[in-house]
């Protein structure tokens, strides 16, 4: 058990390295991940928002009613920031309706759940992180098809009945199965240790889709060009520096304003990723936006929490 743990703690902190490893894996042996698609794809990813359940305890949800103006300060942000910076850059590169699907979805995503780890490593406020990354969740099923139908709706066709049904089927409900099974089971023996193995299992699920993702359409990553890749970018990157800014408009304190950025900057890629493969299936490059958004933004994550870090560091040095 103790190396299970020790694995488990590995990929946490290796999550980006491990992500790119297993997908220049599939780029060079496609099947085997192929079967990582359709239902099983969705599978995987409501059982990555059941780990995330498993780590909510009820003072997590009483954040919510207790930091009332720094949630909705960061829904807010979160919910605006991203998907208008998304809307933005489509127009402005002209990009193709299947980038623009994935990119605009990406934007119209919650937060991240590997953010609040980010949190922790650039000593931001980790409550805060938890209490935003909660109501981003708790709210997709509803915002979430509403701003992809709004900002894509007029150049692709967009089920928004559907995309509520398959983000209330792969959030809510699992994420309510953990938080339960939290309640119910957290003073058992050996439960505290099974949670401490979900962050690397969650690892795991996350790198089996991106490796379905690799294996359905490796061949195409390239095809766009240096485009999407420089859109996914300035997306993720334009959302780190107004996601700080917001914070620093409204006066918070550094740990705050450090978390509001990584929250901001930081989307369930993976979310996007299922719903790219499920609700445009004839827009095979909205998938690829969303997976290496997937990729990058767990190696962005990685680097601002340096970033911040090493600012901590210096100032501690003068």
């Amino acid at each position: 058990m103790h190396r299970l743990l020790a694995v488990s703690a590995w990929l946490s902190t290796h999550t980006a390295p491990f992500i790119i490893a297993v997908a220049a894996f599939t780029f060079v042996f496609p099947s085997a991940f192929e079967w990582v698609r359709g239902d099983v794809q969705t599978c995987i990813l409501g059982f990555i928002m059941l780990t995330m359940g498993m780590t909510l305890t009820t003072q997590d949800f009483k954040i919510l009613a207790q930091r009332p103006l720094d949630i909705f300060i960061g829904a807010v942000a979160q919910y605006t920031i991203m998907p208008l910076v998304a809307f933005g850059l489509v127009h402005v590169f002209g990009l193709p309706k299947g980038i623009a699907a994935g990119l605009i979805l990406v934007g119209c995503s919650p937060g991240g759940v590997s953010s609040n780890i980010m949190s922790l490593l650039c000593r931001g406020d980790v409550a805060f992180s938890v209490g935003m990354t909660t109501a981003s969740t708790l709210l997709a099923p509803f915002v979430t098809p509403l701003l992809v139908l709004w900002l894509a709706g007029e150049s692709i066709e967009v089920d928004a009945a559907g995309l509520f049904r398959s983000i209330l089927l792969v959030t809510l409900l699992p994420v309510g199965v953990g938080t339960l099974c939290n309640r119910l089971f957290s003073r058992c023996a050996g439960y505290e240790t099974c949670i401490r193995l979900m962050p690397g299992l969650a690892v795991l699920a996350l790198a089996c889709i991106v490796g379905g993702v690799t294996a359905v359409h490796g061949a195409k990553f390239f095809e766009s060009g240096a485009l999407i890749f420089l859109c996914i970018f300035l997306h993720n990157g334009l959302g780190y520096v107004f996601g700080y800014l917001t914070g620093s408009f409204t006066r918070m304190s550094t740990p705050k304003k450090r978390t509001l950025s990584i929250e901001v900057g930081m989307q369930n890629a993976v979310l996007a990723t299922v719903l790219a493969g499920k609700h445009f299936p004839m827009l095979p490059e909205a998938a690829i936006a969303a997976a290496i958004s997937c990729v990058w933004h767990s190696i962005s994550g990685t680097l601002i929490a340096a970033m911040f870090s090493f600012i901590d560091r210096m100032k501690g040095r003068k």
